[in-house]
């Protein structure tokens, strides 16, 4: 287990790091915007290794996470906004007060009455910062699947959702025969519009059964990539390019792959 001194040795090489005479040109030079697509990539490669089952090397990922929040921290504390230890007592209280069932007299509760009263407290926290919609604080930010559930999420937390599958498909197939009247009528603004309410739509259904789309789709990527590969493979044995096979061999190459692949559908 770290120590509070690791904790420290890692704040004062951050410290060094952006040292006005003797720090890092490159770390001197960032902002609080500059490393927001850092901390993305970060964040996503953290997944990715849990996604492979790569726990070996999870440690050092979670440590490459944890140094842009020391970075931010560290920018925090050289504008006199905030510091590592003020991170730190938010998030213990933040903890604290939405598991009152552990920290505080509510008694042991079910996941569901759990998660209804973080929703709760969540409410009322957005409530106190004076919020106009349920929707206000949803970072823009967010991969535009991710954010369309969490959007999904929030209005139904006001009862804006349907209560049963059979709706949710219905839109689905309505907003592909929209898709399609566009893709007719060749007016590609109307199509892309028309593409992203079925999307959302999918997005819908995806929450419905309580799955996550990205990692759905991260998962189907995956599995595609793994067939392809072997389709590579086999079309790399004969006396052809990939660009030399008919679409029909390279069919018939991807169902050969599919019969043999352990990721079956």
């Amino acid at each position: 287990m770290q120590s509070k001194s690791d904790i420290q040795k890692l704040l004062t090489i951050m410290e060094r790091l952006r040292d006005p005479e003797a720090g890092c040109p490159w770390d001197k030079a960032q902002s609080y915007q500059t490393i927001v697509p850092f901390t993305l990539e970060e964040a996503f490669e953290v997944a990715d290794t849990i996604e492979r089952g790569a726990l070996d090397e999870l440690p050092g990922e979670l440590g490459d996470l944890l140094f842009q929040v020391i970075f931010y921290c560290q920018l925090g504390k050289e504008q006199g906004r905030f510091d590592f230890e003020l991170v730190v007592e938010k998030i213990c209280t933040k903890l604290t007060e939405r598991h009152p069932h552990v920290f505080g007299e509510m008694n042991q509760a079910s996941s569901e009455t759990v998660r209804e009263t973080w929703e709760s407290i969540k409410a009322k926290e957005r409530a106190g910062r004076s919020l106009h919609s349920v929707l206000d604080d949803i970072p823009k930010a967010l991969p535009a699947l991710s954010r369309a559930a969490k959007v999904q999420r929030r209005v139904a937390t006001v009862g804006f959702d349907w209560n049963d599958l059979a709706p949710v498909v219905a839109k689905i197939h309505e907003e592909i025969d929209e898709v399609m009247v566009e893709v007719a009528a060749q007016d590609r603004d109307k199509m892309e519009d028309e593409l992203g309410d079925l999307l959302f739509a999918v997005v819908n259904l995806a929450r419905h059964l309580k799955l996550d789309p990205e990692q759905a789709l991260r998962r189907a990527t995956h599995k595609f990539e793994h067939r392809f590969r072997g389709v590579e493979a086999l079309a790399a044995q004969s006396d052809k390019s990939m660009q030399e096979h008919t679409l029909a061999e390279l069919d018939a190459y991807w169902e050969q792959v599919k019969r043999n692949d352990p990721l079956k559908d």
